[in-house]
């Protein structure tokens, strides 16, 4: 099984506060990118953390409120549509991964980022599958995505009812698709994205 605190143990001798961060909706058609920041209380386990791409719905709601409480400090950060067609995905995911930091009550001395390098002073280091191979990481990866999911199911589904986003959540579905051609693209979605939708679908499925 893995440690999932192998890398924070690395680091906690030199930092106190390390905060994992990811971001979800890098490959939606619609919608921000969504990224947190997650600072865990030093040798904290909490069970059942994981990527939270490989847990339940109902799994990552619980995880949710539990890193909540528990978690010294959470920030997130939300990058839009037009934003990211104007800078691309990659800096957009970044930059979210940026404002979330800059939201947290606690400055982190130290930052496990998933795949990515965020910009800024604060030393980090990059770790490959970093959901499954870090709580802070995973517990960044599970606010996140429930955060965007809420995001979904709630405001976005309520402004663009006919497309669909409750059910798919801005990926390139086969419904989503459909409704982008009977209805056009709202402002929410990725112009960048649709115009490579035929490329889009060859590498998403």
């Amino acid at each position: 099984m893995t440690d999932l605190l192998m890398y924070e143990r690395e680091y906690w001798s030199r930092y106190i506060h390390i905060a994992g961060i990811d971001e979800v909706g890098r490959g939606c058609l619609f919608g921000d990118v969504v990224a947190a920041a997650v600072i865990m209380p030093e040798g904290l386990v909490i069970e059942g953390i994981n990527d939270s791409k490989k847990l339940s719905a109902k799994k990552r709601e619980t995880l949710y409120d539990l890193i909540m409480e528990q978690a010294l400090a959470v920030g997130v950060g939300l990058v839009d549509a037009e934003t990211i067609d104007r800078i691309n995905i990659k800096q957009a995911a970044r930059l979210a991964m940026k404002m979330a930091i800059e939201q947290l009550a606690v400055t982190p001395e130290f930052l496990l980022v998933d795949a990515e390098k965020v910009e800024c002073d604060i030393p980090q280091r990059a770790i490959i599958k970093g959901d499954a191979n870090s709580q802070s990481i995973a517990a960044a990866s599970i606010i996140a995505k429930v955060t965007r999911d809420r995001l979904c199911e709630g405001e976005w589904e309520t402004r663009y009812p006919e497309y669909g986003i409750a059910v798919h959540k801005g990926y390139a579905t086969k419904f989503h698709r459909e409704q982008l051609q009977l209805h056009g693209p709202t402002a929410m979605h990725r112009r960048s994205f649709l115009k490579n939708m035929e490329i889009e679908q060859l590498s998403l499925f």
